[in-house]
């Protein structure tokens, strides 16, 4: 199969709607990147702040190449389903990055699949779908003050390309590319239930998204019920690292959270 002959290439971006992908897109659009992209494809969790939406609407306005949005369905009902296996044990899929406390005192993180089922599969199935013989350059939003994020591609038909760690940019240059081309500053891209925002960033929510905060919260409690019906799984997640009910957290307390993305998988998520 990996032999098989390619007829050309196809370029097409990963658009996370966030500061990075967005100032690719548009770079593209400018002619200062190239060649012009075929398509931009946008793996929609359905969990995203009003404002990702909103500004993933002026993309399509503004982009002379088609946006296609994707889904796998609604991250957060999927998140707290609870599916029986054929021996009878209780699971959910997919699990999300909450932080665990242990009822003797310690604390984990729980693996993540939310990435990998709800934007990387779902954007490779429609390149896929797309390409016919041709290879694809799949364009990746990540900066230079990111380049650890940087993955060779798993599929044999596909190449990753980072453009903007060629062109040496860091996020706040691409902010400020944006500016300086009339654009205003997109959103940050990401669950509105993420456990990776910054104290910042929850702050951000609370005070100027208070629909989606609450959302978080209510996703919170509702996955504190469902694992309490996980076969084996011991103990209490919570979204933010203090092990503290979000709705309890003092976001203003200086102590911000580490960079959200520094462990990012697949490069997916954020940009």
């Amino acid at each position: 199969m990996r032999n098989r002959r390619l007829n050309g290439e196809m370029h097409a971006i990963s658009l996370g709607a966030g500061v990075q992908s967005s100032t690719m897109a548009l770079m593209a659009k400018h002619g200062q990147i190239t060649p012009m992209p075929e398509v931009a494809v946008f793996a929609d969790t359905q969990a995203e702040p009003a404002a990702v939406y909103e500004w993933l609407t002026k993309l399509e306005e503004w982009l002379p190449f088609p946006v296609v949005r994707v889904t796998a369905g609604s991250l957060a009902d999927t998140a707290v389903r609870v599916r029986t296996s054929a021996k009878g044990n209780n699971y959910t899929k997919p699990t999300i990055p909450v932080f665990i406390a242990g009822s003797e005192g310690e604390t984990g993180l729980m693996m993540r699949q939310c990435t990998a089922d709800f934007k990387v599969t779902v954007i490779h199935r429609k390149l896929r779908e797309m390409r016919g013989e041709r290879r694809v350059i799949q364009w990746m939003g990540i900066s230079l003050d990111e380049v650890q994020r940087m993955k060779d591609s798993r599929k044999w038909w596909m190449t990753n390309r980072y453009p903007l760690i060629d062109l040496r940019m860091t996020r706040e240059d691409c902010k400020k590319w944006m500016a300086d081309h009339g654009y205003p500053e997109p959103p940050r891209s990401a669950c509105v239930f993420c456990p990776f925002h910054t104290d910042s960033e929850w702050m951000r929510l609370k005070t100027q998204d208070p629909s989606s905060f609450q959302a978080a919260i209510e996703f919170e409690a509702k996955y504190q019920a469902v694992m309490k019906q996980v076969t084996g799984f011991r103990g209490t997640p919570f979204l933010h690292r203090s092990l503290k009910p979000l709705a309890e957290v003092n976001f203003a307390t200086g102590t911000d959270q580490k960079s959200p993305f520094t462990g990012e998988c697949e490069g997916m998520c954020g940009v």
